[in-house]
């Protein structure tokens, strides 16, 4: 299969099928119809995670088609809807594996501490991307700190003071 071959059949979703069972990210070369058919795109993303990236929008707005991809590589996080990125149980799933997904959730959930707790178990350092309420709380500054020493930069100066997380360093 080469890339011509493929851009000739674009739009022939057994061919694509075929095409994307073996190798994912080949959906970039599928007919915005077919990007947006999620039959072909579950295949894609079962071949490959990253995948995602070349779906459609209204695809990055199926809850399903999130999970999937977040469960073989979390940092796909990045193309869900807004509407997934404030999905608590999309984020918690995707910081558990990934803390960096701190970064890519709604306001509202850096702002939730089981949300913060996941990433900054995961990746302390991350906390820096949390809500100044979550980065003022002494039990998340502690666990962050443990997991990686330079999340002490990014907690409140008051918790900078604190002798248990001076104690960490």
């Amino acid at each position: 299969m080469n890339i011509e071959d493929i851009k000739n059949h674009c739009n022939d979703k057994e061919y694509m099928i075929k095409v994307v069972k073996e190798n994912g990210k080949l959906l970039e070369y599928a007919s915005e119809e077919l990007k947006n058919d999620k039959e072909v795109v579950l295949q894609a993303l079962d071949n490959d995670a990253e995948a995602l990236e070349f779906a459609s929008n209204k695809l990055k707005a199926d809850k399903e088609i999130i999970m999937i991809s977040i469960k073989g590589a979390p940092w796909t996080i990045c193309y869900a809807s807004d509407k997934l990125k404030a999905d608590k149980e999309v984020m918690q799933e995707c910081c558990k594996n990934y803390g960096q997904a701190l970064y890519f959730a709604s306001e509202d959930l850096r702002n939730d501490k089981e949300i913060v707790k996941e990433a900054v178990t995961n990746k302390g350092i991350i906390i820096k991307y949390a809500s100044s309420r979550l980065r003022a709380d002494k039990e998340l500054a502690t666990i962050a700190v443990k997991q990686n020493k330079d999340a002490y930069h990014f907690i409140t100066k008051n918790l900078q003071q604190d002798e248990e997380i001076k104690s960490l360093l």
